[in-house]
């Protein structure tokens, strides 16, 4: 009895887990879409005439926090891509097994 009571714990915590890395993905999306056309309208707003939109300075931003929000999202929806299968479990192992 104790021992379903202990599985149903892990899941739950690795359930709670999971929610927690999900909500964190899309708390950093929903800041990286804002803050972007936030970028966009300012940025619209200080054109010249003639002017083009679409110039290099405009996209850095946009590029590399996309390039960190990719990443972002990898090691929350693939985490076995980013640092390997059950890199987790075998970190704890090792933590556990230096502090004997």
């Amino acid at each position: 009895m104790e021992t379903i009571n202990n599985q149903d714990n892990i899941k739950y915590l690795e359930a709670k887990k999971r929610v927690k890395k999900l909500k964190s993905f899309y708390s950093h999306l929903t800041i990286y879409v804002l803050v972007n056309l936030l970028i966009v309208f300012i940025n619209i707003q200080d054109l010249k005439s003639g002017e083009s939109y679409f110039q290099y300075k405009n996209f850095i931003t946009l590029f590399f926090w996309g390039i960190g929000l990719a990443v972002h999202g990898l090691s929350v929806f693939f985490p076995q891509f980013v640092l390997g299968k059950n890199w987790e479990e075998r970190k704890i192992r090792e933590l556990m097994d230096k502090e004997k």
